[in-house]
Parts: structure tokens; C-alpha cells; sequence
């Protein structure tokens, strides 16, 4: 997952503690992306889904960031999430679409 980004604090913080460990999280990361013909948008929507059935703040905000980058709409991010409320519930979905603002810096009214 090499990349120009700028990588969250926390995740530099590891990374020099344990190098060999993020390099291989890097590397399943990457494995993972390449093992099948989901596009790159595509791939980040089906993490933003999942990150908010596990309730994975950190998780969202980076594949919304991801997403984006890779040409996904707001409305999209939105989407990946609202299409899970019957199988995460609504609540899950709220924190989920607050979490999806944070990187969009806007709520809809």
C-alpha cells in the first residue's frame, strides 16, 4: 500500500515501532485488493459497509477518505452504508453516516 498520502499519526507511530508487522499488513492489504475484479471504488465501499457493522470509526473515515479518492460520490458513501440497516441496524448506520461527515465535512439537511 505504498502511497503518497499522508498516513494517520497512530499509523506512522506503529509503523516505526514495528516495521516487519506493517509491512505485512501492507502486503495483505495489497493481496487482498488484487485477489479478484472488484475496482478499487468498489473495493472501498464494501470496506466503508463493513467497517460500520464493526463500528470501526478510524475504518470509515480512511475508506471514505479511500473512496473518494478513487471516485466515489457522497452520495455513494452513503449509500454503501444505508443499504446495510437491516443487517447492522439503524443505529450502526447513524454512527456510521456521522462518521461518513466527518471526512465529507458537511451533514445534509
Amino acid at each position: 500500500m505504498a502511497s503518497t498520502r499522508k498516513r494517520p499519526r497512530n499509523y506512522q507511530s506503529l509503523a516505526r515501532q514495528y516495521p516487519n508487522f506493517m509491512a505485512a499488513v501492507d502486503a495483505l492489504g495489497m493481496a487482498a485488493a488484487s485477489a479478484g475484479p472488484l475496482a478499487e471504488k468498489t473495493r472501498h465501499l464494501v470496506q466503508i459497509a463493513a467497517a460500520a457493522a464493526l463500528r470501526s470509526e478510524g475504518a470509515v473515515h480512511s475508506h471514505a477518505r479511500r473512496a473518494l479518492a478513487a471516485g466515489a460520490t457522497r452520495d455513494e458513501l452513503q449509500h454503501a452504508v444505508i443499504a446495510t440497516t437491516s443487517t447492522i441496524g439503524f443505529p450502526n448506520v447513524m454512527a456510521a453516516l456521522s462518521w461518513i461527515n466527518d471526512v465529507t465535512g458537511r451533514a445534509r439537511h
